[in-house]
């Protein structure tokens, strides 16, 4: 069932990792079993070999699963994870299948279960694409104009937008689009590369391959200030190819604050294709939702047929803050919990069973109590995240990813 796959195993339970390590070695995986959470980092972001997925439990002892993957998350994209979770540790794992994760099983289980739901994680690994185009709405078909007038020119071009939602799927089809289709498309992804100075400017560095076609830098604010300049001597020098970039929404705060080159943004924004949140775009987030079902249910069709109309409504008034990322993540684990033959809200959105007759979850309190402080706090600073941060007591970067994540960057 598992012949060949490789998989890392964090789990401080004696009893519960011997059994799911002897389980899953029966099954023909190649199981690495780590105890703690600092340990797993390491063995995780610089694997030896491929890894194919991580079985993670919340609780470990020098940390929880969730800090675990948020780590990995910041430096690179993780392996597909399933969670183990107790009753109580639910609510953390609902946020990190909002984050990307692709599921959680919660204690007791049986193992058949446990084995299914690992099977189903796998068959929707790295393989899978999303569809070819952004969406149809007035705002998808914008940022498809913007594309083929990019297309047209050789003018650096930079991609902004939040997670999940396919810059660097942009950056291809301009490549695909243009005159240099015919030359290489190379990607350095910044949030993968834990040596960016090779990956970038060493001699077999993607700088050294372009000849004439398109580099695409990912992630390009996560470039070290010292890198930052030297890109901008190269540009200076006369690239033979076209550079493309992408990043977050922050990025001219990020400038304002010091820590990106205003030099490099001018030279490398000479063309913006800002990608619009998904949750500002129901009509694609619903559009994506069906896309991606044709996509993965085919294995299922025998007992779920399609997606029904109350799941379509609910996808469309989700903030979808993990952008298709988000939506993929939740359609796989609706198709393994679903029972009858459409998808259901209930089996998109497990989270809001707990909201049922007025009752809102503890999770949810705490974000909107989160939300109303963040807000005040800019409001206060007038702006400057840096103060904001200090007022709230934690760091820039983790203000930063709290307003990412409640659509106030």
């Amino acid at each position: 069932m598992l012949d060949g796959c490789r998989i890392v195993l964090v789990e401080d339970d004696e009893i519960m990792g011997g059994s799911l390590l002897q389980r899953l070695e029966l099954e023909g995986a190649q199981v690495l079993w780590l105890k703690q959470m600092n340990r797993a980092v390491g063995a995780i972001r610089t694997p030896q070999s491929r890894i194919d997925a991580v079985i993670c439990d919340i609780a470990l002892p020098d940390g929880t699963g969730e800090e675990l993957f948020t780590t990995l998350c910041r430096t690179t994209t993780p392996p597909p994870f399933l969670f183990i979770t107790g009753q109580g540790g639910i609510e953390q794992a609902v946020r990190l299948i909002k984050s990307g994760a692709a599921d959680y099983i919660t204690k007791p289980f049986d193992m058949s279960v446990f084995l299914d739901r690992l099977a189903q994680l796998l068959a929707h690994g790295e393989a899978q694409e999303f569809p070819p185009v952004l969406g149809v709405s007035a705002a998808a078909q914008q940022v498809e104009a913007l594309i083929a007038h990019a297309a047209k020119s050789d003018a650096p071009v930079l991609i902004r937008g939040g997670p999940g939602l396919g810059k660097d799927l942009v950056a291809r089809r301009i490549h695909e689009m243009s005159e240099r289709r015919a030359a290489p498309f190379l990607e350095v992804n910044l949030a993968r590369e834990g040596t960016p100075e090779d990956a970038l400017f060493g001699e077999s560095g993607a700088l050294r391959q372009l000849c004439e076609g398109t580099l695409f830098v990912n992630a390009v604010s996560r470039l070290p200030l010292s890198l930052q300049h030297r890109l901008v001597e190269e540009i200076e020098r006369g690239l033979d190819g076209r550079l493309v970039t992408a990043c977050g929404p922050d990025l001219e705060r990020l400038v304002q604050d010091g820590g990106f080159a205003p030099e490099l943004h001018y030279r490398m924004a000479q063309m913006e294709i800002p990608i619009p949140p998904l949750g500002t775009r129901p009509e694609d987030a619903v559009w994506l939702l069906e896309q991606l079902f044709y996509m993965f249910a085919p294995e299922k069709a025998s007992s779920v047929t399609g997606i029904g109309a109350l799941c379509l409504e609910a996808a469309r008034d989700h903030d979808w803050p993990g952008g298709g990322r988000e939506v993929r993540a939740r359609l796989v684990r609706g198709l393994s919990l679903t029972q009858g033959d459409l998808l259901q809200p209930a089996d998109l959105f497990p989270e809001r069973q707990a909201g049922e007759a007025g009752i809102k979850s503890l999770a949810e309190v705490r974000e909107v109590a989160e939300r109303a402080q963040i807000i005040a706090a800019l409001e206060r600073s007038g702006g400057q995240v840096g103060a904001a941060a200090r007022m709230l007591g934690i760091a820039r970067t983790t203000l930063w990813e709290k307003m990412q994540r409640y659509g106030l960057s």
